[in-house]
């Protein structure tokens, strides 16, 4: 196919791969103005899609505007910190401003302390060296602290273009919806805002008579996250669509958590105790004998112990382990994608089984 260009974004026209940019019909070639789908979805049905792009070749686009002045929004998920981290955030984007919005709060328990999980962020991103403005807690389904968001926004881009970063899966486009939404009070604005000549696979939406612009970037590809290996079924059950209810599981040592046949738990060593599960709803646990466990797996694995389905158990990595001894303080074992366990201190000894590549994290616990 001759090389073409989306009218609309910029972006190098391309009809095999729809999820990732430049994707249209093979129909609407032979249209006289050719957009790419996310530009057809965003002026015909005043939609923002996301589309995926690696890290390689995010940073080769995002390299002609590093020099250029603006504020960099870095959208992260609250349920997979970890998976949703762009840890190489400072390379991509040059010497930005940045602030850090925590998407998806409404998903966790109300019992939450909100000053403990912003001063956790606080830590997380600058032990992977960003260095950030504020750290917000928002929902951008429901609206919790987008007025504050906003408002920081408006603070820190001294009139200049704002940046919209995050991996695939962290809800970016339900964000720059809502956010859209907020600044300017109507929520045609990205219809009636609609304008062709935008370059480099990016997408403008006009901010002010400035002409500074709110600029949705194609989300970034990270192979932690779990999401790259189950099928879409799968990844609707553990990705939680309300307040997740805390499941509490009296343990023993020589006990294991199964968390679907997706990931696992096993209790090593220590006093009886309670450990606290934060999954999905709709994701079964499974507890078991440690000497029954790999046993369990084998034999009913996509069964008792579901998902995976049959799609997922094609494409996921095996299972991997890792091993912790917790002395003192109560901590999180996080599964990335999928949810974590609060240990208690005291002398405890786990072993944490997760897909090759996800990998497994401790952190003091937040709740």
């Amino acid at each position: 196919m001759e090389e073409i260009i989306c009218q609309g974004c910029g972006v190098h026209i391309q009809t095999s791969f729809p999820d990732r940019a430049g994707y249209t019909p093979n129909a609407a070639l032979d249209k006289e103005t050719i957009l790419c789908k996310r530009c057809f979805r965003l002026k015909h049905y005043n939609e923002i899609q996301d589309v995926s792009m690696s890290d390689d070749d995010f940073l080769k686009m995002v390299s002609q505007i590093r020099d250029k002045e603006g504020l960099v929004v870095h959208l992260v998920d609250i349920f997979d910190v970890d998976g949703t981290l762009v840890k190489s955030l400072s390379r991509i984007v040059g010497h930005k401003p940045v602030i850090l919005a925590a998407n998806k709060m409404d998903l966790l328990p109300k019992s939450t302390n909100r000053n403990k999980l912003i001063k956790w962020l606080r830590t997380t991103v600058k032990e992977a060296g960003i260095s950030v403005e504020g750290v917000y807690l928002i929902s951008s389904v429901k609206g919790h602290g987008m007025s504050d968001l906003t408002q920081a926004i408006d603070d820190h881009r001294n009139e200049k273009d704002v940046y919209i970063v995050g991996t695939t899966n962290v809800g970016k486009s339900t964000f720059i919806n809502k956010l859209i939404q907020k600044t300017t009070g109507t929520e045609n604005v990205i219809t009636t805002s609609y304008f062709p000549g935008t370059t480099l696979g990016f997408i403008e939406i006009p901010l002010d008579d400035q002409n500074a612009a709110l600029i949705d970037t194609p989300g970034i590809v990270n192979r932690k996250q779990i999401a790259h290996y189950i099928s879409d079924n799968d990844l609707k059950i553990v990705t939680p669509k309300k307040e997740i209810k805390p499941r509490v599981y009296q343990l023993n040592n020589q006990q294991t958590l199964y968390f679907g046949g997706l990931a696992r738990m096993d209790f090593n060593k220590g006093e009886r105790q309670s450990f606290v599960c934060y999954f999905s709803n709709e994701l079964s646990i499974h507890r078991t004998k440690l000497k029954n466990a790999d046993h369990l797996l084998n034999e009913h694995r996509g069964g008792l112990l579901s998902p995976p389905d049959d799609e997922t158990l094609r494409r996921i990595p095996e299972l991997t382990e890792h091993t912790y001894r917790l002395e003192y303080e109560k901590m999180d074992i996080v599964f990335p994608g999928l949810g974590w366990v609060t240990v208690p201190g005291g002398n405890v000894t786990v072993t944490a089984h997760s897909p090759k590549g996800v990998h497994v994290s401790l952190r003091k616990s937040f709740i």
